[in-house]
C-alpha cells in the first residue's frame, strides 16, 4: 500500500496549499494506474482537469508498463486501471482483482520505418511486412519491456507465422525501454519499430522515419478501464472510482476523448457505446 499512501500524501499537500481540509482532500482523491501510452500521449493531462472541474475529484496518475500496472492493482495500490492489453485485462477481472471491464477508446498501432523503406514493406498487411523484415534481416527495434505494445508485437509475429524467440538475431534489437526510447533507437539505427499512433504523432518530427504499414484491422489498439475490486480491497474508493469510470464512458467523457488532438490529428477514438470495438 506504499504507493497509495504516497499518492494520498501528495494529494493532502496539494489540498493544504489550496486551503482544503485534510479529510476533504483525501476523501475526494483517487489513484489511477495506467500504461505509459495514455500519459506520454498527453491525453490524461488533457482529460483529468475536465473531470476534476466537473466533479471535484482529484486523480493521481501512476503510469507504468502493463505488467507493472497490473501488479500494482493486484496489491490494491490503485482505485482504477486504464490500459490497452485486453487479454490481460479480462484475466484480471476473471481472477477477481477487477470489478468489471469497460471499453473506452481505441487508436491503432503502426509500423514505423525509414522513409526509404529499405525492406520494401510499405502497405496495409502487417503479417507480410514482418515476414519480409525477418527474411531480409532488416533492423527491427522492439521495446522488449512487457508493455501492452510489446505484447501486441509478439502476438503479431505469431500471426506472421514466425517464432521470434528462435528467429531473432542481431537484426532484432531489444531495448527494454518505453515507446519514445524505442522510436529514438529506430531513428538512430535506421530500423523498423511497432508504435502506437499517439506516440508516433508526438515523435514524428524528430527524425527520418515514417509510417510504412497502417490500416490492418489486426493493428487495432483497444483501451479498457476497470475499477479495482472493492470487495477484495476495502481501501478502494469505490464510489469515486466508479464516478470516474462512468464519466469516461459517458457522452461527455467520450466527446472529450475525441476532442484531444496533437498537431491537429485526433489521437484516440471513443467507442464505449460499441462494446467489442
Amino acid at each position: 500500500m506504499a504507493v497509495r499512501r504516497l499518492s494520498v500524501a501528495l494529494t493532502l499537500l496539494c489540498g493544504l496549499a489550496a486551503g482544503i481540509a485534510p479529510s476533504s482532500a483525501e476523501d475526494r482523491a483517487i489513484v489511477l494506474a495506467s500504461t505509459t501510452s495514455t500519459q506520454d500521449s498527453g491525453l490524461l493531462d488533457y482529460l483529468l482537469p475536465i473531470f476534476t472541474a466537473k466533479t471535484g475529484i482529484e486523480v493521481t496518475v501512476i503510469a507504468r508498463r502493463t505488467d507493472q500496472v497490473l501488479d500494482m492493482a493486484r496489491r490494491g495500490e490503485a482505485d482504477v486501471v486504464l490500459m490497452h492489453a485486453r487479454p490481460q485485462e479480462e484475466k484480471f477481472v476473471a481472477d477477481g482483482f477487477g470489478a468489471k471491464r469497460f471499453d473506452v477508446m481505441y487508436n491503432d498501432l503502426v509500423l514505423i520505418g525509414p522513409k526509404s523503406d529499405p525492406a520494401g514493406v510499405k502497405g496495409k498487411d502487417i503479417a507480410t511486412a514482418l515476414k519480409t523484415i525477418e527474411a531480409k534481416g532488416a533492423p527491427f527495434v522492439t521495446r522488449g519491456d512487457r508493455s501492452g505494445t510489446h505484447a501486441a508485437e509478439l502476438a503479431l509475429w505469431i500471426v506472421a507465422g514466425i517464432d521470434i524467440a528462435s528467429a531473432k538475431g542481431a537484426w532484432y534489437r531489444e531495448i527494454g525501454q518505453g515507446m519514445t526510447a524505442a522510436l529514438e533507437a529506430a531513428r538512430t539505427a535506421n530500423a523498423y519499430v511497432l508504435s502506437d499512433r499517439g506516440a508516433w504523432i508526438a515523435f514524428k518530427d524528430r527524425g527520418d522515419l515514417d509510417v510504412v504499414v497502417e490500416g490492418d484491422k489486426r493493428l487495432l489498439n483497444q483501451y479498457g478501464v476497470m475499477l479495482v475490486n472493492p470487495e477484495k480491497y476495502p481501501d478502494v474508493k469505490k464510489e469515486l472510482g466508479q464516478t470516474f469510470i462512468d464519466w469516461l464512458i459517458s457522452p461527455e467523457g467520450q466527446t472529450a476523448i475525441a476532442g484531444y488532438k496533437v498537431d491537429g490529428q485526433q489521437v484516440f477514438f471513443p467507442n464505449a457505446d460499441k462494446p467489442g470495438g
